[in-house]
């Protein structure tokens, strides 16, 4: 059985009886506080970009895991020089691992680190595949995305203000054709701070394709 557990604000944990993988994991400072780094047991943990609410803890559930994290080149060198393993990749790249494989993909965002670029991930998990955004303005190379694998699962920034908002979030599930949608990045602070099951409505009521909300520190069956 594959699970996906929400850790509060951009963080995930993709998991089954062998592997986990932590996206962004934001947790000692998350003002949801659903776990703590020092409880995460994690094979990968996988870094959009440098904002601290991204990078968060990934050095130290790192360390303590002797997890690789993936990542573009520029961060994979932050944390590698921390004495982490690290697995640089760039925008564009597929790489096979040994759950599957991880492509990055464009991210519209800041990268929070000199010379880098933000990104998201297409990963392919023991064959589910999962779209996380990460931090992302709406771009009409999604379309591309949603061609290039069958995302069973889409991750997606709905905040507004440092990401795209509801409306646009929208947009990117019509242009992604996921099987499923998941809002993330919304509520942690109140300039952020949107309704999701609006969000699901207007996405529902358009494309036919399933919202599930979630809630921090819940964990659902994937596959």
């Amino acid at each position: 059985m594959t699970t996906l557990s929400f850790l509060g604000h951009a963080c995930f944990q993709l998991s089954n009886e062998t592997t986990s993988i932590i996206f962004d994991p934001y947790l000692t400072d998350n003002p949801f506080q659903v776990v703590k780094p020092t409880e995460v047991k994690c094979n990968y943990v996988l870094v959009s970009h440098g904002h601290a609410d991204h990078l968060g803890d990934a050095i130290s559930i790192a360390k303590q895991n002797d997890a690789t994290v993936i990542s573009t080149a520029e961060i994979a060198g932050v944390c590698g020089k921390q004495d982490c393993k690290a697995h640089a990749m760039h925008l564009g790249g597929k790489h096979a691992f040994d759950f599957g494989y991880v492509r990055l993909t464009l991210a519209f965002h800041g990268a929070g680190v000199p010379g880098g670029h933000a990104c998201g991930f297409i990963v392919n998990f023991y064959g589910t595949t999962v779209y996380f955004a990460g931090d992302t303005a709406l771009f009409g190379d999604m379309a591309l995305l949603g061609r290039l694998a069958s995302i069973d699962w889409a991750l997606l920034p709905i905040g507004d203000n440092y990401t795209m908002g509801p409306d646009d979030a929208v947009e990117a599930v019509a242009l992604l054709k996921p099987k499923q949608v998941i809002p993330m990045h919304y509520n942690t602070w109140p300039v952020i701070a949107q309704d999701p099951e609006a969000f699901k409505q207007k996405v529902e009521n358009r494309s036919q394709i399933p919202v599930r909300i979630m809630n921090p520190g819940e964990t659902i069956s994937i596959a």
